[in-house]
């Protein structure tokens, strides 16, 4: 099982970005995935999840309406789009595999992807 992050880097306030998560060594369209980050010094913060098939998406009170999770099964591929980024969203941001379809069971994470906003 594997999973590999990028699209990370340096953006300024109001700024955009895309995450992609790369996966193999698994069925991906059978799984629930779910980016999760982590700000310098603070603990891991749960970002967004989203179902096997697509058709269900959800997302934390802080990045509701700024930000889109997606995924293509074909790839074996999930997205974040992050709109109006603000500094507090600087960190680390993680994909991982969830094995309780959406219960919040991670078993398999990727490195992570670093995002950093600012001016």
């Amino acid at each position: 099982v594997q999973l590999v992050e990028s699209g990370g880097g340096l953006v300024q306030p109001g700024g955009s970005l895309r995450l992609s998560c790369a996966a193999s060594g698994f069925t991906f369209s059978n799984y629930y995935i779910n980016w999760v980050r982590q700000a310098p010094g603070k603990g891991l913060e749960w970002v967004s999840g989203i179902s096997s098939g697509g058709g269900n998406t959800v997302y934390a009170v802080s990045v509701k309406g700024r930000f889109t999770i997606s995924r293509d099964n074909a790839k074996n591929t999930m997205y974040l789009q992050m709109y109006s980024l603000k500094p507090e969203d600087t960190a680390l941001y993680y994909c991982a595999r969830d094995i309780r379809d959406g219960g919040g069971i991670l078993d398999a994470w990727g490195q992570g992807t670093l995002v950093t906003v600012s001016s």
